[in-house]
């Protein structure tokens, strides 16, 4: 009989998981959905939840407790005034974790997680919109004077 179980360690110092899971949860809010391998996805769903409903209950030492686990101030204002808004009514499960199949190169068993009801939008913050301009000036070509 284990007695209260512990955590998973992930083979990693205790230092390196801390990072691993800020750097995660960072992700995972930013973009709303991430692919992780499959452990590490079971060790971020409980801590984005936690994150959540800290985010729903909107007073200053929930804040402060939200920027010292993310130390990220956007994604911080993204969890109060987007994610928050968007679970007020869910009691609790906002996140999922989707089985994606095994890793090329190792054969770890990989996972999606994602918030459920995400925004489909949020994948796309980090790419460039393609400039129309300099499209258009290839598609005219330009006169020769020969």
């Amino acid at each position: 009989m284990r007695h209260r179980m512990g955590y998973k360690k992930l083979n990693r110092t205790s230092e390196h998981r801390k990072a691993l899971i800020k750097n995660m949860l960072n992700s995972l809010i930013k973009y709303e959905q991430i692919t992780t391998t499959l452990p590490k996805a079971k060790v971020l769903k409980p801590q984005a939840d936690k994150i959540i409903t800290l985010g729903k209950k909107d007073t200053l030492s929930n804040t402060k407790t939200l920027i010292s686990k993310l130390q990220d101030i956007k994604s911080t204002n993204k969890v109060k005034k987007t994610l928050s808004k968007r679970y007020e009514n869910r009691k609790g499960g906002y996140t999922r974790i989707i089985k994606a199949g095994f890793r090329y190169g190792d054969n770890a068993p990989m996972a999606v997680i994602e918030f459920v009801d995400r925004d489909v939008e949020a994948k796309k913050v980090d790419r460039k919109k393609k400039d129309t301009t300099k499209d258009q000036n290839k598609e005219t070509p330009k006169e020769t004077t020969a």
